[in-house]
């Protein structure tokens, strides 16, 4: 069996940690911009909040890979990792910030499915972050992604279905689109995480 000399120092993980933890926060700040009655631009404002703080834990892992010797796993893949759950942040903070610009009236019902996959692929990310550290007990994390982002896109179909059914104006249909991929977008980008932790796992064991 090879042995693996990498190093102990557990900075790396706790900031993948913080990264993914920041997702559960704009997962949940998703949610509460489509609840009925939410004050779209406050929330929208502590949305941006949250994206920043994502991107500063992105731009201090990248700080940490050009400085430090030795990483705990090979430097692309951490690069990648970063850059996915910034990915993540980013689409879920373009959905909410779409809607507060665009003052959408009504939303398809089924945007909240959308959403609830979202909270769900954000807590099962923040939970495996810390198991990277050990590489074990990883495969469902990335088995039920891909699961949920399966029922993500079949949901997605539906949504369009229903936009283009002709009970609603063109102008609003151009709108709810937007919103609707942006959704989109964020979830295939979990599954993406998801696939580059699956890379990771294998090539680390």
């Amino acid at each position: 069996m090879a042995l693996r000399f990498r190093p102990v120092d557990g900075t790396f993980y706790e900031l993948f940690t913080d990264s993914a933890r920041g997702l559960v926060r704009g997962a949940d700040l998703l949610a509460e911009v489509l609840a009925d009655g939410a004050d779209r631009a406050t929330v929208a404002e502590r949305m941006r909040v949250a994206e920043h703080e994502c991107d500063e834990i992105t731009h201090d892992i990248v700080r940490r890979v050009n400085s430090t010797f030795v990483t705990p796993f090979d430097r692309e893949d951490i690069y990648s990792l970063a850059s996915g759950l910034d990915d993540v942040m980013d689409y879920m903070e373009e959905a909410v910030d779409l809607v507060n610009l665009y003052e959408v009236e009504r939303l398809p019902k089924q945007l909240a499915q959308q959403v609830e996959v979202l909270q769900r692929c954000a807590e099962l990310t923040a939970e495996a972050m810390p198991r990277l550290q050990a590489m074990k007990d990883l495969d469902e994390y990335w088995i039920e992604v891909n699961r949920l982002e399966n029922t993500g896109d079949k949901t997605y179909r539906r949504i369009l279905a229903k936009l283009f059914s002709g009970k609603y104006d063109a102008l609003e249909v151009l709108k709810l689109k937007d919103v609707v991929d942006s959704l989109e977008k964020a979830i295939d980008a979990f599954e993406k995480v998801a696939n580059i932790v699956e890379q990771i796992h294998v090539k680390e064991t």
